[in-house]
């Protein structure tokens, strides 16, 4: 492997973890991570996050390969505006489960003393098949949007086929282990 494609290869690598850190993929992915008090499953909801990602990215990049072409600017958009939907949806979800909350009245000796308790996140209740699913869902159409861009402008510069999908496959990979960081630091909290 010659110096300058081991060096785009891991600046696409590096690139994937960075983009893991967009806020709308931390906002996305904290009201599936923080319901769970298991490390393991937030791995595993970043995990398929960034399979589903990886996935949707890895066939716009061979369309974009193959065909020589661009994505045009209103479809672009469209993705976007369809991010923006998901993130509005899951966070009233969120708004949701917080008015189910019910203040309680507890007394420790002759103090008493009031506070927010949810039953909901007493025990957990991620609900595993539903948040995995949600997790790829969630990953696949943010492979869509466009805030990864700066991968596909690169890929579209490569000469190679196989290179610009071994670049998406890296670049997924990091995207991937930066969202496995992610989703298990969101959930420590909630395992504290």
């Amino acid at each position: 492997m010659s110096a300058t494609l081991f060096a785009i290869l891991a600046f696409g690598f590096l690139l994937g973890v960075k983009h893991a850190f967009d806020s709308d993929h931390i906002s996305a992915m904290s009201t599936i991570a923080a319901k769970t008090k298991s490390l393991k499953k937030s791995a595993l909801f970043g995990i398929l996050w960034g399979f589903g990602h990886t996935i949707s990215l890895f066939i716009i990049g061979a369309f974009i390969l193959l065909f020589k072409i661009t994505v045009p600017e209103k479809i672009a958009l469209s993705f976007e505006f369809i991010v923006a939907i998901m993130l509005t949806v899951l966070g009233i979800d969120i708004l949701i489960k917080i008015n189910k909350n019910k203040i309680h009245i507890h007394k420790h000796g002759d103090k008493e003393h009031y506070h927010f308790h949810s039953h909901k996140f007493n025990e957990d209740h991620s609900h595993g098949h539903l948040q995995t699913g949600k997790s790829l869902l969630i990953g696949s159409i943010h492979g869509l949007a466009g805030s990864a861009a700066p991968s596909l402008l690169i890929i579209s510069s490569v000469s190679s086929l196989s290179i610009g999908l071994f670049y998406i496959l890296v670049f997924g990979i990091g995207s991937t282990l930066g969202m496995v960081f992610i989703t298990a630091s969101l959930s420590l909290p909630m395992i504290l």
